[in-house]
């Protein structure tokens, strides 16, 4: 029985995909090292994978990535209005996330773990924030860039 898994991509295509997520993944490091804030978490390398892997999917658009990652964290910052930081606020802002997200309708899956990291480690909302912001719209250029290199359109849509 064959496969009904995709097709494998051009070797092309699987480089420049790749070069896009190192460079865009290098870049958060060197923007964190130069304003000494980790920009680099978990969940912007899963963006950062769709993005680049999946630019046409709706979770790799610009209003999902930017839009889900700090509606994500901002659902993490709510149940810690309600719940001190720890496994048990965090199980509960990813699953909340998830549903902020779909009525938001920025749908993306990578920052439900976002709601999960702010719920855990309760970071400082005026430095997460805009840092998350920042980084968010750095995975974004970078797709931009990257889609340069491809025959592969990014972003379909913007907002």
């Amino acid at each position: 029985m064959p496969s009904r898994a995709p097709a494998r991509p051009a070797p092309t295509a699987v480089l420049a995909s790749t070069a896009t997520a190192v460079a865009a993944l290098l870049l958060l490091v060197a923007l964190g090292t130069l304003t000494r804030q980790p920009l680099l978490i978990p969940p912007l390398a899963a963006s950062m994978a769709l993005i680049a892997g999946a630019p046409a999917l709706p979770l790799a658009q610009p209003r999902s990535v930017i839009g889900g990652q700090l509606l994500s964290a901002l659902t993490g910052y709510a149940v810690l209005a309600l719940a001190p930081p720890g496994p048990w606020s965090a199980a509960l802002a990813g699953g909340l996330a998830l549903g902020a997200m779909t009525l938001a309708r920025t749908p993306h899956s990578p920052a439900a773990a976002t709601a999960v990291i702010v719920a855990l480690t309760a970071p400082d909302p005026t430095r997460f924030l805009p840092l998350l912001a920042l980084a968010a719209a750095t995975l974004v250029l970078a797709g931009l860039l990257g889609s340069r290199l491809t025959a592969r359109q990014y972003p379909t849509y913007w907002w």
